[in-house]
């Protein structure tokens, strides 16, 4: 099992998914790991992935890279007048890699958030190689961002595995209720995972 997990925006639960998938991983067996390669703001995405894989591998091991101002990295980087080390961080995967065999990457933001001038999640993603999983919070304006985002993975080449839909809000609108099915019927595939109110597990969507 080995995911990169970009979202439709900021603050759709990715963190949450990815240390759901990672407990998941290990109580299969697969010793699975987490890595934020790069964090802005405060550390607790980080420190999540970090106790979710139990402390295996040290936490600036799990996020190689930390802004301290909420921003995006490259305008953190700006900031602080600290270019982000992406040396650091392709380096840190390839080790992760080569010693794990299960590992889940969380990126920052969503799929065109800038690292770099001209470097984004989307490029990071394409460099790591792993198939992509959409963290989608299932509320107003979730099919538009979905479709886009899906539509420039698509456009980077990079493997589409499909999008977790966080159902962690409570339903209160037509939105909220239609966008399951709706999403299904667009991209001709259901969730892979659910995220319900208050979940400790992720429920798996059988296709």
């Amino acid at each position: 099992m080995n995911y990169f997990l970009t979202g439709t925006d900021t603050g759709v639960g990715k963190t949450y998914a990815a240390s759901l998938l990672i407990r998941a991983g290990r109580r299969a067996g697969l010793e699975t790991v987490g890595m934020k390669p790069v964090c802005t703001g405060d550390r607790s995405d980080a420190e999540a992935l970090y106790q979710a894989c139990d402390g295996v591998i040290p936490l600036n091991t799990v996020n190689p890279v930390w802004y301290r101002t909420p921003a995006a990295p490259y305008t953190a980087a700006v900031v602080e007048n600290r270019p982000v080390d992406l040396a650091l961080i392709r380096d840190t995967f390839r080790q992760l890699r080569a010693t794990h065999r299960s590992v889940i990457v969380e990126g920052v933001g969503g799929w065109l958030v800038p690292i770099e001038r001209n470097y984004f999640v989307a490029d990071l993603a394409s460099e790591m190689g792993l198939p992509v999983v959409v963290v989608v919070r299932n509320r107003l304006g979730a099919i538009n961002q979905t479709l886009l985002t899906v539509r420039e993975i698509e456009r980077h080449s990079v493997p589409f595995a499909g999008y977790i839909l966080n159902e962690a809000d409570p339903v209160e609108d037509v939105a909220a209720v239609t966008n399951r099915e709706i999403l299904t019927d667009l991209l001709g595939q259901p969730p892979l995972w659910t995220i319900s109110q208050h979940a400790t597990t992720l429920s798996y969507e059988n296709h």
